[in-house]
């Protein structure tokens, strides 16, 4: 009763209950159960974390500038234009082969891409039948973790094309796909390094950015209830600096401005070595950014460089009462947690757009399902038709007396018929399987799924490392600094799906049926 009022209360004030607000496109979701309450400290990364890009503007920016030097170190580019659409996140790139595939959590891959040309399934059997994506092996598959990894992968995979068309010069020397890929991965280092696509980005913040104006409060709710808030960001003080005022200062109370919001800044943290190993720490102490080394970080500071290790000495915070928020699964996430046993949560904004997508796929989808259970019992009646005709060659008895009684012309026949039937369910099955996810992306599908049931490689990346994940920042609104993110029952294959009731021994009956 006291649960219930305090639903109804929740009501009366508006406010959505957790359970509401996780079951949502801007809903927080949990992996492994996790405690604001027991969180002292939040670390956050700046691009694409704290701070979202327009996408088509930003990488296509980034993919200009590497045509740029593409054209420069003398490969052919013309005609070559941004296609956003051609890849996602969560592909791997099979620098051997210049293929870009998608992969499941156990690493098979499902689907796959040469050049800009998608592989028919029969090709993705022959080629990788035999063979698991396993990222360990750098030399070979490269991880789009990052929508930052969005331009070089299509780059990558127009310049494929180029290659096999014969259009790259043998004056560029005898190149194969891994070759390439590190001239790519060169041209597009370059456009980052040298500072023109940065500059340009400085000049014209409102271009590239898409500002958040609840963000500033959700963050100001942590700090208020207690939290030390951290900045740790790998791009330099200047850039850092000017993009931070463009997002937050005008969304910020009493001429606060965002370095107000934060206990620490780490600048320039060269991550992910910044959670491995320590690196020297310098004081940023002037506006334009003059700096000078120091051996201890302190609170209210603005640093350069340095390690994590630092950070928890100089805070007295250690592993897992430090929460870090990052967009990048391997510099972000799984270093945070793997060498200092930080928890973790990881930024996706394309998780929006999938749960839209998969909300109006559903119709589509329960009608995929019911004609793969259609599928399954006609499968399942020729399965056992044709063992009754083995056991009658053989001489074995059947199954059932049922089954007895049918004659050789009667179980030949009805086969026949279920075959003709399997036949016309696979005609619609097929192309709705090849279809599903398409809302999302027409090549690739959706972000998180490979195939109608599994998961794919990058969602087994994500539920490994990050114990929570949402689409940005903000969504800390929809919750308090003190929730408890509890995560869902996980279903294993031996799981029923219905709790059923059992009797007890004054022969009433306990337990609650459910779905």
């Amino acid at each position: 009763m006291e649960a219930q009022e305090a639903e109804h209360l929740l009501n009366d004030f508006g406010i959505p209950s957790p359970s509401s607000a996780r079951n949502s496109p801007r809903g927080i979701f949990c992996s492994r159960t996790l405690n604001l309450r027991s969180i002292s400290a939040i670390g956050y990364d700046m691009d694409y974390t704290l701070m979202h890009y327009n996408v088509m503007a930003w990488e296509g920016r980034a993919y200009d500038y590497c045509m740029v030097n593409l054209r420069n170190m003398g490969f052919p580019v013309e005609g070559l234009a941004f296609d956003p659409d051609l890849v996602i996140r969560g592909l791997v790139i099979d620098k051997e082969k210049g293929n870009l595939v998608k992969a499941d959590r156990f690493g098979y891959v499902k689907r796959a891409m040469h050049g800009t040309t998608m592989l028919s399934n029969r090709a993705v059997s022959e080629m990788y039948g035999r063979e698991l994506v396993d990222l360990r092996k750098e030399s070979r598959w490269e991880f789009l973790n990052t929508l930052f990894s969005v331009s070089e992968a299509v780059a990558y995979m127009q310049m494929v094309n180029r290659l096999d068309e014969g259009a790259i010069g043998p004056e560029l020397g005898p190149l194969d796909y891994k070759g390439l890929y590190k001239a790519v991965g060169k041209a597009l280092f370059r456009a980052h390094v040298e500072g023109q696509l940065k500059s340009e980005i400085m000049s014209k913040p409102e271009l590239f950015v898409e500002p958040d104006p609840e963000l500033p409060l959700a963050l100001l709710d942590q700090k208020e209830a207690g939290k030390k808030l951290l900045l740790i960001t790998n791009s330099d003080y200047h850039y850092t600096d000017k993009m931070m005022q463009h997002s937050f200062n005008r969304f910020l109370p009493n001429d606060m401005g965002w370095r107000d919001l934060f206990n620490m800044v780490i600048v320039s943290a060269r991550k992910p070595e910044f959670f491995q190993m320590s690196h020297p720490l310098y004081e940023v102490v002037t506006g334009e950014g003059l700096m000078r080394p120091c051996f201890k970080a302190r609170t209210g500071g603005l640093y350069s460089g340095g390690s994590a290790q630092m950070i928890e000495n100089s805070l007295n915070i250690h592993g897992d009462e430090i929460l870090y928020v990052g967009d990048h699964i391997y510099t972000d996430v799984s270093q945070s947690k793997v060498h200092l046993r930080w928890r973790t949560a990881l930024i996706c904004r394309e998780l929006e757009e999938e749960y839209n997508a998969l909300i109006n796929s559903r119709g589509q989808r329960a009608r995929l399902v019911e004609l793969i259970n259609q599928k399954e019992v006609v499968g399942d009646l020729f399965n056992q038709l044709r063992l009754s005709l083995q056991r009658r060659n053989r001489g074995h008895p059947a199954q059932t007396l049922a089954a007895t009684n049918m004659d050789d012309q009667e179980l030949t026949e009805s086969m026949q018929k279920l075959l003709v039937v399997m036949q016309r369910l696979d005609q619609k099955i097929a192309p709705m399987l090849e279809s599903d996810g398409e809302l999302f992306n027409k090549r690739w599908g959706f972000l998180s799924r490979a195939g109608l049931w599994d998961k794919s490689h990058l969602m087994r990346q994500i539920e490994k490392y990050a114990d929570i994940y949402t689409s940005r920042v903000s969504n800390f609104l929809h919750y308090t600094p003190f929730m408890y993110f509890r995560s869902q029952e996980q279903t294993l294959a031996h799981d029923s799906y219905s709790y059923y009731c059992s009797e007890r021994n004054d022969g009433s009956v306990s337990g609650v049926i459910d779905n």
